[in-house]
């Protein structure tokens, strides 16, 4: 029987969802808490990895068992055995060739830029206090749906089939103190969003012009494109399957 596992996490903790032999991760963690409660070894595959400081405020998992779960009082001894920053909103029964990988149609994101020192935020938000042209950071992101081809803001040394993506939105807004860019996908590739956002920081701090966001893009060299800004401003929020409605 295969479950679907929805679940959040606070990445400061952890060096990303992916298992790490030497270092705390949030798959290690999940499965540890899993296998113990379950008295059965339980291995959990995730929708995808975040990196060592990312935030998952929606992430999803699947795993295999042969008995039927009850599943309120196992999302219940979940939750009191997991550490504080990882916490399970629901468990499904799904079809067994349900994968929560590649059958997700959609992944959004969000990276947190904070304008103001906030030491509350100083994990769950990047301090940057420069003056940024927001409406121009959004005419160039609007740019990013015109095309799929998105090698300039990939890790190099990657190794992917295809570095077509296609984007469905990509956009600013502003929230008092803070800037929050959101970015939806069919998938994305290794660090894309934090150079995106990189890039789109040196648009709005006028170094780099629109046109030159397209030559970026066509250039298809990750050294063309911006900086990648740090890694606990970015927050994974959401992920979309065609067979679920939660």
């Amino acid at each position: 029987m295969r479950y679907f596992i929805q679940f959040a996490y606070n990445g400061t903790n952890y060096h990303g969802w992916q298992f790490q032999p030497n270092a705390s991760s949030v798959q290690e963690t999940l499965n540890k808490a899993l296998s113990i409660l379950l008295n059965t070894p339980i291995n959990v595959m995730g929708a995808g990895r975040t990196d060592t400081g990312v935030h998952a405020e929606e992430m999803y998992g699947h795993f295999d068992i042969e008995s039927p779960l009850d599943i309120p009082n196992l999302i219940h001894k979940l939750n009191s055995y997991l550490p504080k920053d990882i916490a399970v909103f629901n468990i499904l029964l799904v079809h067994n060739d349900a994968h929560c990988r590649f059958d997700a149609t959609k992944r959004t994101y969000e990276y947190h830029i904070n304008t103001v020192k906030n030491p509350f935020l100083q994990e769950l938000s990047w301090y940057f206090n420069q003056k940024l042209d927001v409406d121009l950071m959004n005419e160039a992101a609007k740019i990013l749906l015109n095309h799929t081809d998105f090698q300039c803001f990939s890790k190099v040394n990657t190794d992917v089939n295809t570095f077509d993506c296609t984007i469905f939105e990509a956009y600013w807004k502003q929230e008092n103190n803070k800037l929050i860019f959101t970015i939806s996908a069919n998938r994305f590739l290794r660090n894309m969003v934090r150079s995106i956002v990189g890039t789109l920081v040196n648009i709005g701090l006028y170094k780099i012009s629109l046109t030159d966001f397209e030559t970026i893009i066509a250039s298809k060299s990750r050294e063309k494109a911006g900086f990648s800004v740090p890694a606990h401003g970015l927050y994974l929020t959401e992920i979309n399957y065609d067979y679920l409605s939660l």
